[in-house]
């Protein structure tokens, strides 16, 4: 069973009506959001139009609720889209991740960094 479509054990934090966030269960930094559609949906490619409005809608939102609750002082947004890529829950979920200063010695490169030695350039 996927372990999004079973909402009944979220703890949701935002929600439209096409996708719902939550806190990470296993976060890369404090305030770690997952922005979650409603509709079962393995890759983000397969998504609709409206569901990414819907994940824009909530990434808006849920930086307003961290900036507020945490005050990051940047943020990295990802989406692993198939295995190659790391994608391990087969629901797309995008991942909202709070940045700290010093929260790593050399942040330079961000995303970049899921190749590590491609990081820096």
């Amino acid at each position: 069973m996927c372990v999004f479509c079973n909402n009944d054990g979220l703890d949701v934090a935002l929600e439209n009506n096409l996708a719902l966030a939550i806190f990470d269960k296993y976060p890369v930094n404090k305030g770690h959001l997952l922005i979650i559609p409603k509709r079962h949906v393995s890759n983000f490619f397969d998504t609709s139009l409206e569901e990414r409005e819907a994940f824009n809608e909530l990434l808006e939102e849920g930086k307003r609720l961290l900036d507020e609750k945490y005050q990051p002082d940047g943020y990295n947004i990802g989406i692993n889209a198939g295995e190659a890529a790391g994608q391990t829950v087969f629901h797309v979920h995008v991942h909202l991740i709070p940045r700290y200063n010093g929260d790593m010695n050399d942040p330079r490169g961000g995303v970049r960094g899921v190749i590590p030695e491609k990081q820096k350039y």
